[in-house]
């Protein structure tokens, strides 16, 4: 058994981290002691308690717990466990990376969550909101759990020195925690099984340096990828060879996820985002491009949608790149928090109301088509903030164009 097996928590006290969901006096904490539960999805990063927090609840509650995985359970399997829930009032059915279920295995589970038959809980390293049908999420409560901070995790490895049995036999010394806690990435699951391998490398007597485990991660890693652990650190490798425009490196990393049996659906999102935030306005059809893959590959589904992405892929990557989409969202959002609410100016408020009307909304406002090439000069934004720059055009090719544009119009006014 793993040392994360070995060392799981069985009560919320024993649990570290998640200090916001099941910290003295939270809802979930107060929920679980007083013995009724909602059906509830966990969303977050891998490692940061998930499963621990599923045990825990069938732990506590003492209820009948069933389990299942959605990568290998299918539509007969969760039925099979509604019918043994019908006699078993209180079941919890728990199910990890639920995710991966498809719409008519959610389908499944929907009319037993409602008649109270089963009590779900499942966990998710996906957005909820993208990946389970609206009508069973609004049957859930979600709760987001954090990645483990610092002190938690070197918290963790202590517990684990002085608790397993295993490891309570060597005489360990934990004289530095960079290099596991860099590498585990605040994956809780990660930084264990690093420090199992690392402990099984250095006999009875071991000191754990930094050096030590950057020795030891590098002779054991090609081992350690299999169980597909480095899923974070290659979705950024992949993500970065396509915004550094190198369609090699980005294929050779797809083909990483591909043959690691990652979700298309995963990877096809990242695709849409990354077409927005690293190509955006230098070439507006990146993002029409990735949109369609997204649509093709749920469509196709494994193999065939390896080509789809590829193609996919190789567009982004060699397209032009401009961040002046996130750059903009992020100085506007910046002045949202700085200035607050800043009250609309009148002349562009709408004034379906005669005492509206009266009030001033829409007075003097000029509308745009009335006026040569469709334009006013007029001001859109609050005072206090009148004449900021937010949106910079990149220096591309068609963000020039924009630039250009947008000169022309407003000339001096945002120093285009």
């Amino acid at each position: 058994m793993p040392l994360a097996e070995r060392i799981r928590p069985n009560s919320l006290d024993e649990l570290l981290g998640q200090e916001h969901l099941v910290g003295k006096g939270s809802i979930l904490r107060t929920a679980i002691e007083k013995g009724k539960i909602p059906s509830m999805i966990f969303w977050g990063s891998p490692g940061t308690g998930k499963t621990t927090i599923a045990n825990i609840i069938a732990h506590t509650l003492q209820v009948p717990f069933f389990q299942l995985s959605a990568i290998s359970a299918g539509v007969k399997d969760v039925r099979e466990i509604i019918e043994k829930a019908k006699d078993q009032p209180g079941s919890v059915l728990f199910i990890d990376e639920i995710h991966r279920f498809n719409k008519g295995q959610q389908d499944a589970l929907l009319g037993a969550v409602e008649k109270g038959i089963i009590t779900l809980i499942g966990a998710t390293t996906e957005n909820p909101s993208f990946e389970v049908n609206s009508a069973l999420l609004s049957r859930c409560q979600v709760y987001v759990l954090k990645p483990l901070e610092e002190k938690d995790l070197v918290k963790l490895l202590q517990t684990a020195i002085e608790k397993d049995e295993s490891l309570k036999k060597k005489k360990i010394e934990l004289k530095e925690t960079a290099a596991l806690i860099n590498i585990s990435g605040g994956d809780g699951r990660k930084l264990l099984n690093l420090l199992e391998i690392v402990t099984d490398a250095g006999g009875d007597t071991i000191s754990i340096t930094d050096k030590f485990v950057m020795e030891v991660a590098q002779r054991r890693i090609a081992l350690y990828d299999k169980s597909g652990e480095q899923h974070y650190d290659i979705i950024s490798a992949f993500i970065k060879s396509i915004r550094g425009s190198d369609p090699n490196a980005a294929i050779y990393w797809l083909a990483r996820m591909i043959e690691g049996g990652e979700d298309v659906k995963f990877i096809a999102r990242r695709l849409v985002i990354l077409a927005s935030e690293d190509i955006g306005n230098a070439n507006p059809t990146a993002l029409v491009m990735a949109n369609a893959s997204f649509d093709a590959v749920n469509k196709i589904g494994y193999p065939e949608a390896n080509i789809i992405l590829s193609q996919c892929v190789a567009y982004l990557a060699a397209s032009p790149k401009s961040n002046a989409a996130v750059v903009a969202i992020g100085e506007a959002l910046s002045a949202v928090k700085k200035y607050g609410d800043l009250p609309v100016p009148l002349h562009i408020r709408n004034a379906p109301t005669k005492l509206m009307k009266k009030m001033g909304y829409g007075e003097n406002y000029e509308y745009s088509h009335s006026y040569n090439n469709n334009f006013s000069p007029q001001e859109y934004l609050p005072k206090e903030i009148a004449g900021t720059k937010f949106y910079e055009p990149g220096k591309n090719a068609r963000e020039e164009e924009l630039r250009k544009f947008l000169k022309n119009l407003w000339k001096d006014k945002y120093n285009y």
